[in-house]
């Protein structure tokens, strides 16, 4: 049984940091580019960040660049987004999402969601 669960989200105020987790099983999770993205209530969900297989590149949205990072621990199935100096326009729900094309065949899972609150 796939599963992905995120945890780690909360209300935080302007300036401060947070650090999302999502923990994977029932699949592969070294065989799968991990991706964290957001929606906000009324908006389009958004990709944030991607992180390769083995973790030796990552790439992330112009709004969120030089404040989150994006890391993976292929040991323990686990992928995480550190967020700092998060600002109002960060209030989303994070969703962490697996990715994987294998030959023609597309696999993608998705986590329930973390909310995180910016707000003074």
């Amino acid at each position: 049984q796939v599963q992905l669960v995120e945890s780690g989200g909360g209300l935080v105020q302007p300036g401060g940091s947070l650090r999302l987790s999502c923990a994977a099983s029932g699949f592969i999770f070294s065989t799968y580019v991990m991706r964290w993205y957001r929606q906000a209530p009324g908006k389009e969900r958004e990709l944030v960040a991607t992180i390769a297989r083995d973790g030796g590149s990552t790439d992330y949205a112009a709004s969120v660049k030089g404040r989150f990072t994006i890391s993976r621990v292929n040991a323990n199935n686990t992928v995480f987004l550190q967020m700092n100096s998060l600002k109002p326009g960060d209030t989303s729900v994070y969703f962490c999402n697996a990715h994987r094309i294998w030959g023609t065949s597309l696999s993608s899972y998705w986590g329930q969601g973390t909310q995180v609150t910016v707000s003074s």
